[in-house]
């Protein structure tokens, strides 16, 4: 019996209509979804119903916390009650709520780099009131290494989190003077990258297609510009960024190793203002100004490289056509309603163009369109539903005459999605926040058209479809005043849908061999081919041990139905995604974590140090060869293994003074298991390094010139080299006795960046223009850090006799020093 689903995804998992065994309404009947989703549901009630006991005869004081320059809300502004314990952060979207006995207070508000705000208040009821808060002024700019309280790193109940303003990744060297958030998170302990130009970045022992990238809520599928050397976030419509490693709370899902959640800025509401900057690779230019002020704003953002225009009159005729570019264009706009509403609307466009020449074309980019919804039901109830689109795609034409030798090819992955989200403040000390998510996937693995001879040859392969579905309920409470809990349930549905032949194989004639084709099935669309529900159980505690010292411990599961094929090095924008099947199964990963977190010399100092445990299942690799691309039977090629990853994490911080920066080590392990490669015996990942050594520093020379640098230190990462080979008609032929997997490790990687920034006099501060100069040099000391190393022979075929010489050549991909100049400015 066929089954459908509904065309527009809702935020429980829902299959409708049929009477067969694969039938059911999640949300009333089923096999799983009965049970569980009355498990979640107890769950919320229980959390309500404990949570609310000692709450009467109280009053709400909530609001928003801004920056009174530009009305940009601050997310982790601290509002304080003086002279009590009692106080809170803001969330995401900048709200507060308190929850106290009526009487007179002194509130305080306060943010790091910002005057605090005093205000004396009397609570005989519930009040909202909002913050605006003015930018602290200092003889000399200090760097903001966190936008967070000074002792966060102790008292916060989140561990294994990273955040990043623009402030400090402003001040941070880069390559040719362009700042770039991915590159930034580099350098933080339990982040590294597969080398130079590498897109996308690994996070403890995970892959890249294991990190959820999010802009504005909607997910980013190829997070680089220019193949990996710059990433597609404007720095100048970005607020601020926040890099989950562990302890990842239930609502969020989707990926089984870190989520990067990058914030734009809403947009100045206060007054108009320009700003942009013109560098060595590309220029930039952002406006905002408000449409209504202190209820609407907009924020317009756009670069655009010029690499090819500046090439073009140095290329011979046959590349006289080449283009070598990138662009992306950012947009954000919001109204406020009332007090109680205000909506979002907010949108990314990018895109990379490579043609060296006429009869050749390569182009890969993303769209992203977030529409979003604030809403007060009450003082304490705040909700956010949250709806975007996604759609990452990529093209290739080649032929000089499509009429008769062409080949035209185009992919993608398109996911729309409804997300809603409550939180509600019991009290300063007790939120309970629950809500779900549902997304509807498809998958264009290829549609590609050859042309030989004038005749066609449709080469596409099938589509998918796919909906994923979860509900989510989380409590965080203090205890005891030195306890602190987040436990929650995360219950995810994925069911993978019809539209196509569905494939069966057989077992392998032998290991490391394709799987035989063994059935065909043919399928209607949103039939429900197979379907998973999984229980995500998160946990986090804190424990205080003093006023500077502290003790956290997490635990979580994650679960991910989405898998990027790709067998290279480092991710291309050729690789494909593909949904879980009824031959491929959703990855699983449980983590564990303990750390130990410290404040030194009136919190100048942060220190902390991280231990964790990773356990993945269902894996996805590949036997060796795999032929990933443009291939219908890819899933027989596919294989399925376990993982572990390990490893301590240090990390010390200078938070105050004209010296700052922070220095952290990591010491990990990753290694996988899959039968039918190494022997059938663990293997480190291609993205293995044992250690890793960041330093980043800034020091402020006057009010006017500060310095910044960065060394990096890196294990070399493991490589598959041959360790014999043979000879045939001449040729040196190398082989890999053994099979084993990455057996040789390319050399350890290491780097020094500095850069000098020039800021404006002080005394020209009033004036509406102000600019900004930033010197830089990448790769100080001219390291040629190896991408990888392969093995060649040197002078081609050679007669019979003769000596055949063979050599190992390591390719760099940045070997020299590269200076830059960029110019920045704003305007207002």
């Amino acid at each position: 019996m066929k089954t459908s689903i509904l065309p527009i995804p809702r935020w429980t998992p829902l299959v409708l209509s049929g009477s067969g065994p694969r039938s059911y309404l999640a949300v009333e009947t089923g096999r799983l979804g009965k049970p569980a989703l009355r498990l979640a549901a107890t769950l919320l009630f229980l959390v309500g119903f404990i949570s609310t006991l000692g709450a009467q005869d109280r009053v709400t004081l909530s609001g928003y916390v801004r920056d009174a320059s530009d009305g940009e809300t601050l997310i982790g502004a601290t509002v304080q009650l003086d002279g009590t314990t009692l106080g809170t952060v803001t969330n995401a979207y900048g709200f507060y709520s308190l929850t106290v006995a009526p009487g007179s207070y002194t509130v305080r508000a306060s943010y790091l780099g910002y005057a605090e705000r005093k205000v004396v208040l009397e609570l005989n009821g519930n009040l909202t009131r909002d913050f605006a808060l003015e930018e602290a002024g200092s003889v000399l700019q200090e760097v903001v290494v966190t936008a967070v309280d000074e002792d966060e790193n102790v008292s916060n109940l989140q561990m294994s989190v990273e955040r990043l303003d623009m402030s400090t990744i402003e001040k941070l060297p880069s390559l040719l003077g362009e700042v770039d958030v991915i590159r930034s998170i580099q350098l933080l302990p339990g982040v590294t990258t597969v080398g130079e130009g590498a897109a996308g970045f690994n996070v403890r022992g995970g892959s890249i297609d294991q990190n959820l990238v999010i802009l504005d809520e909607a997910p980013v599928f190829n997070s680089s510009h220019l193949f990996g050397f710059f990433s597609v976030f404007n720095p100048d419509a970005v607020k601020g960024v926040q890099l989950y490693k562990g302890g990842i709370p239930a609502r969020y899902g989707g990926r089984l190793s870190s989520i990067l959640d990058v914030r734009m800025k809403e947009g100045n509401n206060q007054q108009f203002e320009m700003q942009g900057g013109i560098g060595t690779i590309f220029s930039r230019l952002s406006v905002e100004a408000p449409l209504v002020k202190d209820k609407s704003s907009f924020l317009l953002a756009g670069r655009r490289s010029y690499i090819d225009v500046l090439a073009a009159p140095f290329l011979n005729d046959n590349l006289s056509g080449t283009r070598l570019n990138f662009y992306d264009l950012t947009l954000k706009t919001n109204y406020r309603f009332s007090d109680k509403d205000q909506v979002f609307l907010s949108g990314y466009l990018g895109r990379d163009v490579f043609s060296p020449g006429d009869a050749a074309g390569f182009s890969w980019g993303n769209a992203t369109g977030t529409l979003r919804w604030n809403h007060l039901f009450s003082d304490k109830l705040f909700a956010n539903l949250t709806v975007y689109y996604s759609d990452y795609d990529y093209a290739i034409d080649f032929g000089d005459d499509p009429d008769e030798d062409a080949f035209n090819w185009d992919a993608s992955i398109v996911n729309t999605s409804v997300k809603p989200e409550f939180s509600y403040f019991v009290s300063p000390d007790n939120v309970i926040r629950f809500g779900g998510q549902a997304i509807y996937y498809r998958f264009e693995p290829a549609n590609a058209i050859a042309v030989s001879g004038g005749d066609e040859i449709d080469i596409s392969l099938s589509r998918q479809w796919a909906l994923e579905s979860s509900a989510f309920v989380e409590n965080e409470v203090t205890l005891w005043d030195r306890l602190k809990l987040n436990y929650g349930l995360r219950l995810s549905h994925f069911a993978y849908l019809g539209g196509r032949n569905i494939y069966e194989f057989g077992e392998a004639p032998r290991e490391g061999l394709p799987r035989p084709l063994t059935g065909v099935t043919p399928t209607e669309r949103n039939e429900v081919i197979d379907d998973w529900l999984n229980l995500e159980p998160r946990a986090a505690a804190q424990f205080t041990l003093n006023s500077t010292s502290s003790v956290k411990a997490s635990y979580q599961r994650t679960v991910q139905y989405i898998h990027l094929l790709s067998n290279t090095t480092a991710s291309i924008p050729l690789d494909i995604w593909t949904p879980s099947t009824n031959n491929i199964q959703p990855q699983r990963a449980d983590q564990f974590a303990l750390g130990y977190f410290r404040n030194l010399s009136d919190n100048t100092y942060e220190l902390s140090l991280e231990t964790y445990y990773k356990d993945f299942a269902n894996l996805v690799d590949y036997i060796d060869g795999a032929d990933l691309i443009l291939n219908e039977l890819v899933e027989g090629q596919v294989l399925s293994g376990e993982g572990r990853a390990y490893g301590a994490e240090v990390q010390l911080k200078k938070n105050k003074g004209r010296a700052s920066g922070w220095l952290s080590y990591t010491l990990a392990r990753s290694e996988r298991l899959v039968p039918g490669i190494n022997n059938d015996d663990w293997y480190p990942t291609r993205f293995d390094q044992t250690h890793n050594f960041n330093l980043t520093a800034f020091y402020e020379l006057s009010d006017r010139v500060s310095l910044s640098g960065t060394f990096v230190y890196n294990t070399g990462t493991p490589t598959t080299l041959p360790n014999s080979g043979y000879y045939q008609l001449g040729y040196y032929i190398p082989n890999n006795a053994g099979d084993a997997r990455n057996n040789f490790r390319i050399p350890d990687y290491h780097r020094l960046d500095v850069s000098l920034t020039l800021d404006p006099k002080k005394e020209k501060a009033d004036r509406r223009w102000q600019g900004q100069w930033i010197f830089g040099i990448y790769n100080l000391y001219a390291r040629r850090n190896p991408f990888t190393i392969y093995a060649d022979q040197l002078d081609g075929r050679t007669l019979p006799g003769q000596a055949i010489n063979t050599e190992a050549i390591k390719l760099s991909v940045v070997g020299s020093i590269i200076p830059s100049v960029s110019y920045n400015f704003t305007f207002q």
